[in-house]
């Protein structure tokens, strides 16, 4: 890269390089998984393994460390890591160029169907049924992750392919 390049060049520049290391890290995988993983599905897990972690660390923070009611710590933890999930993706994994505006109205809506649905329906229940609240919150994360994905690869950033 030279000085002058644009924040829009070495942001195209990183996402591809990211997609490369995706592709092959998927090319290693045993047992046939590499015909079956798309390389986003890749990224995706790695990016959002890492946001989700970094919502368990503010979760437990707001939680046992501030004190906040469930409900509240799950909220603040979550719209946190989740508006981290979006750039990430959208510059390293999915690499979009469409308008942003629309894509986070999307993401928007798809979140606050996730929230509703998984974190506090499913995190809450769990929690409310005796649950520890940390093991409550990775279950449903499991279940945000399929949603997610989808979502994100589907609708979100629909402008990009698998390349």
């Amino acid at each position: 890269m030279t000085g002058g390049d644009t924040v829009d060049e070495r942001r195209t520049d990183l996402g591809q390089r990211f997609h490369t290391w995706m592709e092959v890290v998927v090319r290693c995988l045993p047992f046939g998984l590499s015909r079956l993983v798309p390389p986003s599905l890749l990224g995706f897990a790695l990016i959002n393994g890492c946001t989700f972690g970094i919502d368990l660390l503010l979760l437990t923070l707001f939680r046992s460390g501030l004190g906040w009611p469930v409900p509240v710590a799950f909220t603040v933890a979550y719209v946190i890591a989740f508006g981290l999930s979006f750039v990430l993706n959208r510059a390293l994994n999915f690499r979009s160029h469409a308008p942003v505006g629309p894509q986070a109205g999307l993401y928007a809506v798809a979140v606050l169907v996730n929230y509703l649905a998984f974190i506090l329906g499913v995190g809450s229940a769990l929690t409310a049924l005796g649950m520890q609240y940390q093991l409550s919150r990775i279950v449903a994360g499991a279940c945000e992750a399929a949603f997610m994905y989808s979502v994100m690869r589907w609708v979100i950033f629909r402008d990009t392919e698998e390349r």
